[in-house]
């Protein structure tokens, strides 16, 4: 999920553990779990901070270790104990428990979503990407402001209103999960170019009733649509390029943090006066006609890399900056 929707998780868990006897009792314990599952909703993106190192670091470990098995206890462990040092006697186990909620619940959220996460590591460093919720869904973050302002109004006691909000979050999850399940069941079906050996991916989108739609081809090329009240429509056909040019690209680091993160890959070359360009999509996000995940390798004309570039840009953008990287 979004940061602002990790955010609000953390206040509404914060007042949720109103609910725990050994908390709300004590002079600070309120205080203290409120702190930690504000910070443990944030804490699994601290990885964050590898973009002060490089675009392609971040990417290639954004959601990686940071929300792996044994980062969950490390971040509650950490978390923990700076609460019980600045906050004495407040009971340590159950400050813990609701710390490790919140870090779950992070985790947790962020796999229902396309970009998903590497939550099984160090087991599999499989990504695991539900393709549920979108990355921000305004019924979670529009429910939790609303209980997060009656409680502070005082119209409603804390213990009343987040164990009603959280109870109505998890059918909503469920209910989710169930119509994407569904709709994937029926979706061949539905397309009449469909071929042996097509394969469906139902992505959401911010509307309820509208998903949007990969097909990946036996032969590796793509087609993007949407689904919407039961109708299927093909927005755009991608046929992705076989190069030497692509191939090489895959030496460059930008170009590997790229592939290392995207089950929808797709490469374009276009040739130049100095060589080729190589542009990487994902195919998960089209916007507005543009694919804004790229990485994107220039190499002369013996396919030697001098040039690359991985994040999230504009066709507009994407250009400048890499005329300035050039000349």
């Amino acid at each position: 999920m979004d940061s602002g929707t990790h955010l609000v998780f953390g206040l509404g868990l914060g007042g949720l553990a109103l609910t725990d006897p050994a908390i709300a009792s004590h002079p600070y314990g309120p205080v203290a779990v409120l702190i930690g599952t504000i910070i443990g909703s944030q804490a699994p993106d601290a990885d964050t901070l590898l973009r002060f190192k490089s675009n392609a670091d971040y990417i290639r470990n954004h959601r990686g270790l940071s929300h792996s098995f044994p980062a969950l206890i490390g971040w509650t462990a950490l978390i923990t104990l700076v609460l019980s040092l600045i906050f004495r006697g407040v009971p340590w186990l159950h400050l813990g428990a609701w710390v490790l909620l919140a870090v779950v619940v992070h985790v947790a959220t962020d796999l229902f979503n396309s970009y998903g996460t590497q939550a099984l590591r160090p087991i599999s460093s499989k990504w695991v990407a539900w393709n549920i919720i979108h990355i921000f869904d305004p019924a979670i973050f529009l429910a939790h402001v609303a209980a997060i302002l009656l409680w502070m109004s005082g119209w409603a006691a804390p213990t009343a209103i987040f164990p009603t909000l959280y109870g109505l979050l998890v059918l909503y999850y469920g209910w989710r999960t169930l119509v994407h399940r569904r709709l994937s069941a029926r979706l061949p079906a539905k397309d009449p170019e469909r071929r042996e050996g097509d394969v469906y991916t139902l992505l959401p989108t911010l509307s309820l009733n509208r998903w949007n739609v990969v097909k990946k081809t036996a032969d590796g090329h793509y087609g993007v649509g949407e689904w919407e009240n039961g109708k299927l429509v093909w927005l755009e056909r991608t046929r992705c390029d076989r190069h030497p040019a692509v191939e090489a690209s895959k030496s460059n680091k930008d170009v590997q943090a790229f592939l290392n993160v995207t089950p929808f890959p797709c490469g374009h070359v276009k040739a130049q006066p100095w060589g080729y360009e190589v542009r990487w999509i994902d195919i998960r996000y089209r916007h507005r006609r543009q694919y804004p995940f790229v990485a994107v390798a220039l190499m002369d004309s013996s396919y030697v890399p001098f040039q690359s570039y991985v994040g999230w840009l504009s066709d507009d953008r994407l250009e400048k900056r890499l005329r300035m990287n050039t000349y």
